[in-house]
């Protein structure tokens, strides 16, 4: 894991950096721009070629890391252009063995880590072992699980140990000192920062609260390895994408690149890609 010690960026380092594809993508962005580009697209939108097709657009536009999200029937934390892709995807008779098949299908094609964005009781009902065994078969990187928290995560904890996937947790401006110590020991690859409370969706202003929630996760993780800090929710301009890694490592952006890929196709959302990536170089 990298280092949360520094506004500049993660110490790129540490053992642990060095086992974390994630880690090593984000810390060299770092050594090498202003930060990383995290891109989010839900699997099976508009179909599962097509948003296969979107993926590798994102990586060949700037993007640095693929977060792919799991459509799912009860999205709580997803906004409304998410919400309706995700319906589109079930719709279209999306079922979780094909997040495997575009992890592979993407891999062959670009060369960037890929994590699974899911709530947690799709991996259950499947099989934690299993999952984690398909996905790194298919050459995924590991998981973001919003709705797991770390004390409630012991054999997802146990299994990507075993299996050396990433695991991000998430942490919002709510989260005591404790629950930020626990996402920044126990997270790989990053830690996920909700800049704002709320669902997703793309906003005009990046919210304040979120750099002062990297500083206090500076502050937990200043004498030990921690995970990089990359901030999510509400950031849909390169200006923004900018503004952001001035004080983190990475930047997620995920609604402004569904809304792109929905009303203009794959063209559409690697020209957002590739504008949001401008912000990464300033």
């Amino acid at each position: 894991m990298t280092a949360v010690t520094s506004a500049a960026g993660p110490t790129a380092g540490s053992a642990s950096a060095a086992a974390s594809p994630v880690g090593r993508t984000i810390a060299r962005a770092n050594s090498d721009r202003a930060g990383a580009l995290i891109g989010y697209l839900p699997v099976g939108f508009p179909t599962l070629a097509g948003s296969i097709d979107a993926a590798v657009a994102l990586v060949e536009n700037g993007v640095d890391v693929l977060e792919l999200g799991l459509p799912y029937t009860d999205p709580v934390m997803d906004g409304p252009v998410i919400q309706r892709a995700t319906q589109t995807a079930l719709e279209n008779g999306f079922r979780l063995r094909d997040a495997f098949t575009a992890v592979e299908a993407i891999r062959a094609r670009v060369d960037a880590p890929i994590l699974l964005m899911t709530y947690y009781n799709p991996i259950v009902q499947y099989g934690i072992d299993r999952f984690a065994d398909d996905l790194v078969s298919a050459g995924g990187a590991g998981l973001i699980t919003p709705d797991l928290t770390v004390d409630s995560g012991a054999e997802w904890l146990a299994t990507s140990d075993r299996t050396g996937l990433d695991r991000v947790f998430l942490t919002a401006p709510t989260s005591t000192s404790e629950r930020l110590k626990l996402a920044v020991d126990h997270s790989r690859g990053f830690v996920y920062v909700v800049s704002t409370m709320g669902v997703t969706g793309a906003r005009g202003d990046v919210d304040s609260a979120a750099r002062t929630l990297v500083d206090r996760l500076r502050e937990v993780g200043a004498s030990t390895s921690t995970a990089s800090a990359c901030v999510g929710i509400g950031i849909s301009t390169g200006d923004q994408v900018a503004e952001v890694l001035a004080y983190a490592d990475g930047a997620i952006v995920g609604s402004a690149l569904v809304r792109a890929l929905s009303e203009h196709g794959v063209a559409g959302v690697a020209r957002v890609a590739a504008e949001l990536a401008a912000g990464t170089r300033r």
